[in-house]
This record gives structure tokens, C-alpha cells and sequence, in this order.
């Protein structure tokens, strides 16, 4: 019997289209010999529909028109089962769709990969691939990111972060909190996206005022930190879990300007529609030494190790040409189309990579199930809610 495998995708998210695609590339690779990948979409208003048009990925130029054609359900938990259930239910018959043996989110950005949806469908007790909550949530935050690696002493810039309501209080006093820490140019973007969403580089008070009101339309809380001004960005994907990780191949990706923008990850190079990251421009492998080479891939499973990830993610880095620095960028715990390009450069098929972040939410489902999660207690028996302090005496 197949495995029925979950694949969400879509959501509340500036990412949406981003995810569309890298949600239904994931849905066509699943062996189909041993899983059965069931699409579920959800809408930028947080509603979820299946169904076959659900997976194809050309009914997406009219979403109203494939809503119509599709199935709108909700997830309940019965028997130990995720049903997807027609919504509004049948009157008469029966109105569960299908049931889901293993969640598999491709979701991209705020509201999605940041925790939110993995709490939501955490809570329904059925195997979730890729990070948990914790660490979609601290991989997702930038700052809460670059302070959990510096303490383990993995190399990353120096920041500042300003809240929209301190700016607007005082432009002056929030631009010079800035100044006095980092010199221009510095870079400004959103604390919590990603796909290079939201991101200005600024050279001057001008340009930081600038770039600030940008990254705000996208975020309250923003980043600031140094431009490296000879720059390569190098990408490396780990996938495992806390017990053992590998490293894939590294990749540097081209950019059209001093900051590598959302059109060069998922519009330049792309011929008669997007298909995501596959047609990106990059050098792959990177030109890069051997030591260099295996000094990332070591950052890399490091990096993914301490922040507790799981599954597949992509890690990005910077390197100062100037003075050779190696500098972790930012991590992406569900990267667009699941970085498999990395992958098959290693020989690895993508569908053998979806299998093995399967394997990975099995194997951590069977250890969560050895922990004690309730324990008998007679407190409700003797509870007294008659006094001010109740219970607690």
C-alpha cells in the first residue's frame, strides 16, 4: 500500500507564487510506485483546496477559475487519522475526501515557513517532513538566527535591528542607531522573508531612509547590517536531522546587480514560464578550492545541526573577497523547489531526496512517540476554584 503524502503548498505569503511552483515540482517527483502525492493548496486567505487541477500547474493563471474545478476542505483528526474533509459538508453521505499519512509542506515565507503552519498542523499528531516549529521559527527571524550562531561561534555579520514604530517616532534617532554601529553601505531587509524579498542596499543617510520605508511595506522589524562590497554568495543544501547530516554540492548564483534580487532567482533565464529555481543562473559546482569547498559544506551541516533543523535546507553564504572571510548569510528551512539541483549534482535524484525527508518525519514521529507527553494526576479530582488562589496554594 502507497503512502499518502500531503504536499502543501501556497499560503498567506509574499512567497505564494514562489511556493506554487516549488510545491507542485515536488508533487511530480515523489516515486509513484511507492507514494501517493495528494496537492493541497492553500490561498492567500488561508483557505485549503485539493483535487486533481490542484497539481497542474498551468490552471494557476486563473486561481477564481481553478477554485471552481477544485475541492475546498478542512483537516480533522479521527482515529488516528488526517482526514481532509469537504467543506461545507455533505448533508447526506459521506464527506471525507481522503485521509494523509505524512505531512509534507513546500511553503515559502511569513505565515507559512516561519512555524505557523508547522504549529497548525503539528497539531493534528501525524508525521511532519522538514523543521519543526522551533526551528522554522529561529531559522525564519534573521536576528534570532545570526544570535543562536554567533554563540556557537559560526561566523556572521554584525547587525542592527529597528522596529517601523521606532522609526517613525524618530527617523533621525533610528537612523543614527544604525550609523554608529555599522559604516555604509549597509544592506536593509525584512527580519523574517526570504527569495531576496524587500531588500535594498543603501550608501548614504538618503538611501537608508530609502530602503528602510521599502523593507517596512514587507515587515515591522527589520535588519541592518554591513554590504560586503566584493561579494560572492555561495548556496549549500544540508539534509539529515540532529543525529547525522550531509552536505550537497555548493553553488554560486549569478546576479544582474549587487544584490542578488528576486527576478535572478526565479524570472532571469527562465524561457516561456518560471520553474522556480531549476532555470536560476549559477555555477554549479562553484568555482571554488577544495579547502574553501569542504570549509563551507562543514559550515553548512554546523549551522544546520545547531539550529535543530531537519529535513532539507539551504544555507547561504557570504565570502569577502577583500579578506577571504567566510560569513553565513541566512538559512532557508524549506528553499525554493527544495534546492534539488544541489542534489543531483551529487548524484542523488530528486525523488530519492523526497524520499529520504519521508524517511526523516517516520523516524522522528517513532521517537517522539517513546516520550512521555501526559502523565495520571488526581489534580482535577481536588481542584477548588472558590478562593482567589484556586489551586495554587
Amino acid at each position: 500500500m502507497r503512502i499518502k503524502v500531503g504536499v502543501f503548498f501556497g499560503g498567506k505569503s509574499v512567497e505564494h507564487e514562489v511556493s506554487v511552483i516549488s510545491g507542485i515540482q515536488a508533487l511530480k517527483a515523489f516515486n509513484s510506485e511507492k507514494y501517493e502525492a495528494i496537492p493541497i493548496y492553500i490561498t492567500k486567505e488561508n483557505e485549503m483546496y485539493t483535487g486533481e487541477a490542484i497539481g497542474d500547474i498551468k490552471n494557476y493563471k486563473n486561481i477564481p477559475e481553478l477554485l471552481k474545478n477544485s475541492i475546498r476542505i478542512f483537516l480533522i483528526c479521527e482515529q488516528g487519522k488526517l482526514n481532509m474533509v469537504r467543506y461545507p459538508e455533505k448533508k447526506i453521505g459521506n464527506s471525507t475526501v481522503d485521509h494523509i499519512d505524512v505531512v509534507f509542506p513546500v511553503v515559502h515565507g511569513a505565515n507559512v515557513e516561519d512555524g505557523s503552519l508547522q504549529g497548525f498542523l503539528r497539531h493534528y499528531n501525524v508525521p511532519l517532513a522538514g523543521c519543526d516549529v522551533m526551528a522554522s521559527a529561529v531559522t525564519m527571524d534573521k536576528y534570532v538566527m545570526k544570535t543562536v550562531l554567533k554563540d556557537n561561534d559560526i561566523p556572521v555579520l554584525d547587525c542592527v535591528t529597528l522596529h517601523v514604530t521606532d522609526y517613525q517616532a524618530d527617523v533621525e534617532t533610528a537612523c543614527r542607531k544604525v550609523e554608529d554601529k555599522i559604516e555604509y553601505p549597509v544592506i536593509v531587509k525584512p527580519v523574517n522573508l526570504g527569495s531576496s524579498v524587500g531588500i535594498k542596499v543603501a550608501r548614504d543617510r538618503d538611501g537608508l531612509v530609502e530602503a528602510l520605508e521599502y523593507a517596512y511595506e514587507f515587515s515591522q522589524k527589520v535588519l541592518i547590517e554591513k554590504a560586503i562590497e566584493n561579494l560572492r554568495e555561495i548556496n549549500c543544501s544540508v539534509l539529515g536531522d540532529y543525529e547525522s547530516a550531509q552536505a550537497s554540492e555548493c553553488e554560486e548564483p549569478i546576479s544582474n546587480d549587487e544584490i542578488l534580487s528576486y527576478e535572478d532567482k526565479y524570472v532571469a533565464g527562465n524561457k516561456g514560464g518560471s520553474e522556480g529555481m531549476r532555470t536560476a543562473r549559477r555555477e554549479l559546482p562553484a568555482n571554488l578550492t577544495p579547502e574553501l569547498r569542504e570549509k563551507i559544506r562543514e559550515l553548512a551541516v554546523k549551522t544546520f545541526k545547531v539550529l535543530d533543523c531537519n529535513g532539507v535546507s539551504r544555507i547561504d553564504f557570504m565570502i569577502d573577497k577583500d579578506s577571504d572571510e567566510v560569513y553565513v548569510n541566512e538559512i532557508n528551512p524549506i528553499p525554493g523547489s527544495l534546492a534539488f539541483y544541489l542534489w543531483e549534482a551529487m548524484g542523488k535524484p530528486y525523488s530519492e531526496l523526497l524520499d529520504d525527508m519521508v524517511k526523516l518525519a517516520l523516524k522522528r514521529e517513532r521517537e517522539e512517540k517513546n516520550l512521555m507527553t501526559s502523565f495520571e494526576s488526581n489534580i482535577l479530582q481536588n481542584a477548588n476554584l472558590s478562593g482567589a488562589k484556586g489551586i495554587k496554594k
